[in-house]
């Protein structure tokens, strides 16, 4: 194991030590380095006792030594907030999980995405439009985000993994627990193809807690969500305001109204979601059906973002209609540009390549 990554994952593991106390820690002391060379006295001003003596003793490494094992396949990592590799868009919501446990294809975190949810008890006509949006969408290069679930989200999976968006299982239990157990070959097609990811330590169980609050995570990876048969009672509309309170958009299809499965959708259109009848309905909505293919392994170049920006001002959308390339995309190209001193942000949103 990489002895930078054994502090952070020391800390996940202290009991009562919970996300957001974490965050707290690293925001007062620094890195988890620094944490635990800290005095428990200065520790027990930010959490509470029992904490800060177990930071106290040091690292516990026996809690975490069948990690390594793990660590030795190629397909798995652990990936920490201070990591390159970490999800940018998880960067931007309010409760960011501290580490991410990942098992696939990493470069998919990074992907533009759209979450697809909904019942667990879905109708066949909805389990058809589950794979058929994710299909569609994923083929247009955009990664369908769900839950592994029975129902929609298992079916959003299967028609994302036929598209070369591919697709991202964010699960409730550690990456070696395969939860509901008859998705157990859904589990494989997605750590082959696909990603699956977990905010839960390897050995974690299905506790019923963990489902609602990995939700944030499905709704923060993706630049909308798509709720697909829902009860009014549904954890999909959990998903749904998530996806509100991070900014994302929401889309919904409508069903009959004599169908206790469409109550949640018909809620989320009153609220505002986004009604659509046909997948290109949200790819134009997020500006997808230009986006090539953003998957791969190697960044996408910023030449393209130059060539179309010119040398005069120019603002997000043109930009993204000039180059090809997404929002989102071209987000992370700007960033590294304004680094680099290539490019200048304005005001107004615009932004102008440096002479």
């Amino acid at each position: 194991m990489d002895p930078a990554l054994a502090p952070w994952i020391a800390l996940s593991l202290i009991p009562g030590l919970g996300n957001e106390s974490l965050r707290h820690l690293l925001q007062t002391f620094g890195t988890p380095e620094q944490i635990y060379a800290t005095p428990t006295s200065a520790l027990r001003e930010v959490v509470r006792p029992a904490v800060a003596e177990a930071i106290g003793r040091g690292m516990d490494e026996s809690s975490f030594a069948s990690l390594d094992d793990w660590l030795q396949d190629s397909n798995n990592a652990v990936l920490t907030l201070a990591d390159a590799a970490y999800p940018r868009s998880l960067l931007n919501i309010s409760d960011p999980p501290m580490l991410l446990y990942v098992k696939g294809r990493q470069a998919l975190l990074n992907a533009a995405a759209l979450a697809v949810v909904g019942s667990r008890n879905a109708s066949p006509a909805g389990l058809k439009n589950a794979e058929e949006f994710a299909e569609a969408a994923s083929r247009a290069s955009l990664c369908i985000v769900s839950g592994m679930a029975h129902g929609i989200d298992a079916a959003a999976h299967r028609g994302g993994l036929r598209g070369n968006g591919s697709s991202i299982a964010v699960i409730g239990t550690g990456l070696d627990k395969v939860y509901p157990a008859a998705n157990r070959e859904l589990a494989h097609q997605l750590a082959k193809g696909g990603l699956i990811i977990s905010e839960f330590p390897l050995g974690t169980p299905p506790l019923a807690a963990n489902f609602p609050r990995r939700n944030r995570i499905i709704s923060g990876l993706s630049l909308g969500t798509l709720v697909i048969e829902a009860s009014l009672q549904s954890g999909s509309l959990i998903t749904a305001r998530m996806a509100l309170e991070q900014g994302r958009e929401v889309f919904a299809i409508p069903g009959s109204i004599h169908s206790p499965q469409s109550k949640g959708c018909h809620y989320l259109i009153k609220q505002g979601a986004k009604l659509v009848e046909s997948a290109q309905d949200i790819l134009e909505e997020l500006g997808a059906f230009a986006a090539p293919t953003q998957v791969a392994d190697v960044p996408v170049p910023s030449s393209p973002a130059l060539d179309a920006m010119g040398y005069d001002p120019i603002d997000m959308d043109t930009l993204a209609q000039r180059s090809g390339l997404t929002i989102k995309a071209l987000s992370a190209i700007l960033l590294q540009l304004e680094l680099d001193g290539t490019v200048a942000t304005l005001p107004g949103g615009r932004f102008q390549r440096i002479i």
